[in-house]
């Protein structure tokens, strides 16, 4: 069984995480997945936007700890950062389905998508100052954007989780919909933009991320600065306490 899922459904690319005995914690073979199933998606003009779920219990728990320390070697061609920048690079829409825990990547891809729905399960959490990293995805730029500066320094350096309606009053996210009905409203939103017309509403997601190339600029930096905490003492220690739990 596939650890990462596609389905095309009138216009939208649906990709699901699907390794739910792991909380869908993404190792290097579904961030390789992911980037191949988004470019696919991005070149077929029969596919006008995407949606990413996982399961009814879990989005994602974040990175597959274990695999990401065997392939520690960072850099632009690193298969997670390959997935962020193409992440970056869409030009149709994205939405994202999200239950349960959105833990890491989990809460730092949302900041990519064009449009979030969650449910009352969901606990979002950016946990990387707790595990001596920095945070990935642009999030230390996207995230103040977002929720202002103050309440980007709690959630980004206390790294405490927060609930689906805390995240809507921050603005991460469009509502909350319930645990039953998640799936079938994000899918039916995703349609409704997949019916829009397709060159417009790319160049209103562009326009509206006139900043791209400073976003860009700033995951490269946190690129550097994950890799260089990654390799020390500090991170290797929160780690393996981390694996031992």
């Amino acid at each position: 069984m596939s650890t990462i899922q596609v389905k095309d459904d009138n216009g939208v690319r649906i990709i699901t995480f699907n390794r739910p005995d792991k909380r869908n914690a993404l190792n290097l073979q579904m961030y390789t997945q992911l980037t191949e199933y988004l470019i696919q998606g991005e070149s077929d003009n029969e596919i006008r936007a995407f949606m990413f779920r996982g399961q009814a219990q879990c989005f994602t728990s974040g990175n597959d700890v274990a695999d990401f320390l065997k392939n520690s070697n960072l850099g632009v061609d690193h298969p997670a950062f390959k997935f962020l920048f193409c992440l970056l690079d869409l030009t149709k829409p994205v939405v994202a389905a999200v239950t349960g825990a959105a833990v890491g990547i989990g809460t730092t891809l949302l900041l990519h998508c064009d449009l979030v729905y969650a449910d009352n399960t969901a606990k979002f959490q950016l946990p990387f100052v707790k595990l001596a990293l920095v945070p990935e995805a642009g999030a230390s730029l996207l995230l103040p954007q977002v929720v202002g500066h103050v309440k980007a320094a709690e959630l980004l350096m206390l790294g405490e989780s927060f609930d689906a309606k805390s995240a809507h009053q921050y603005g991460l996210i469009n509502d909350v919909i319930t645990n039953e009905d998640i799936f079938e409203f994000s899918l039916s939103q995703a349609k409704k933009l997949a019916q829009q017309p397709p060159i417009s509403l790319q160049t209103t997601k562009q326009l509206m991320r006139y900043n791209k190339e400073a976003i860009r600029a700033q995951m490269e930096k946190e690129l550097v600065e994950f890799g260089a905490r990654l390799a020390s003492d500090e991170a290797k220690s929160r780690f393996a306490a981390f694996l031992k739990k």
